[in-house]
């Protein structure tokens, strides 16, 4: 065997220490790399999506100084919220996490707006980070409507103060004290000339909390401000700040609305059980794509504010729609009936269409459901 010279085997032994260490060095960049970016948002009315089917908007409604919130795998945190507005008057924002449409803007694959009388229960759960340096109240907003709305303001609002901070109040006055979903709260009630308010405030601060959002709906049809024929357009929960709120948060939040029980008025009505068949036709080109689709109601009743829920392949996006809106681009997506074409007769159809690309193979959805309740394909 040849024998390699003493420097040969010196050079070697010094690469096989160099790849060595710069093998630890990577590993070490490697497990202290940064985990990839959240979402942050700044723009006035911006917002962005997570867990694939609720929406964080920035909603900076009342003031023209700087907010920024920045969407997290399971809520949000406000990173800037300059300036101030009077204690005496409306908060400065709203930034929040919503389940439902607002403002044409929906969450994906959600089953509202629902007719109350059609919903079993609407459980949710809220984990929130406080602070001290600024007036704020830590809520829920929940809309309600006699029509199955998606844009615009809501007939009545309610609102659930779980903290409150600094010398500020809800809107009109307070009636009285209520034991609502286990826990008793003071009751205000009045009206922003725009819409009316039902405030429940807690007592103490409330960090985390879990709940059956029906439990104040029926309170609020109870005192006569809404109706069991209504809807239920969202469940939003979020700050509104008057100063400050750089670094609250709201850590964990879900939202369910479970349909098909009370008296939905038969199936195929919001929030009630419906019968439907989908036809899913394409036209394919490289890259390019139009759907036809049409959503039949095969039960006996009327769908009142249709919207059919399904999930786009990996790679497409919506690039434009007709005859429904359908939101967001991509993922879990929710197409929803135009004021026209909002109902849909007992054996009638609605159809829309949407034109959209992709990469890589394309293929069709393979799951549609109606106002939360599977359809078979046609």
């Amino acid at each position: 065997m040849r024998r390699l010279p003493h420097h040969t085997q010196a050079l070697r032994g010094l690469f096989a220490t160099l790849l060595t260490a710069l093998a630890v060095v990577a590993a070490l960049v490697t497990a202290t790399a940064p985990a990839q970016a959240d979402t942050t948002i700044c723009e006035q009315y911006g917002s962005t999506t997570i867990q694939g089917r609720y929406v964080v908007q920035n909603n900076r409604w009342g003031t023209s100084a700087t907010q920024c919130v920045t969407a997290t795998d399971s809520g949000f945190r406000v990173t800037q919220a300059d300036g101030s507005v009077p204690t005496n008057g409306a908060p400065k924002s709203y930034p929040s996490v919503f389940n439902g449409c607002h403002y044409t803007n929906c969450s994906p694959g959600t089953a509202l707006p629902a007719r109350i009388s059609g919903i079993s229960s609407a459980p949710s759960s809220i984990s929130y980070g406080y602070v001290s340096d600024a007036v704020y109240n830590a809520s829920y907003d929940i809309w309600l409507d006699p029509t199955p709305r998606t844009d615009g303001v809501n007939r009545t609002e309610i609102m659930i103060w779980l903290n409150k901070v600094g010398p500020i109040q809800p809107i009109g006055s307070q009636v009285g004290t209520a034991t609502v979903a286990g826990r008793t709260w003071q009751v205000w009630s009045g009206g922003n000339g725009s819409n009316d308010v039902l405030s429940f405030v807690a007592p103490s601060a409330i960090s985390s909390w879990s709940f059956d959002v029906m439990d104040f709906v029926e309170e609020t049809v109870a005192r006569g401000m809404a109706q069991n024929d209504w809807y239920l357009t969202s469940v939003q929960a979020g700050f509104e700040p008057w100063q400050n709120g750089a670094g609250l948060a709201v850590n964990s939040f879900s939202s369910t609305v479970n349909t098909g029980g009370g008296d939905p008025g038969g199936p195929g009505e919001p929030g009630g059980p419906a019968a439907c068949t989908v036809s899913y036709a394409t036209n394919v080109w490289p890259g390019g794509f139009t759907a036809d689709v049409t959503v039949k109601n095969a039960g006996s009743s009327a769908v009142e504010g249709w919207k059919l829920a399904f999930t786009l392949p990996s790679g497409q996006r919506v690039t434009n729609a007709w005859n429904a809106s359908v939101s967001p681009s991509s993922g879990a997506v929710t197409a929803s009936g135009l004021g026209g074409n909002a109902r849909i007769a007992p054996g009638g159809s609605q159809n829309f269409g949407f034109q959209g690309t992709y990469s890589g193979t394309f293929a069709r959805p393979n799951g549609f459901s109606l106002n939360g309740t599977a359809c078979t394909a046609a």
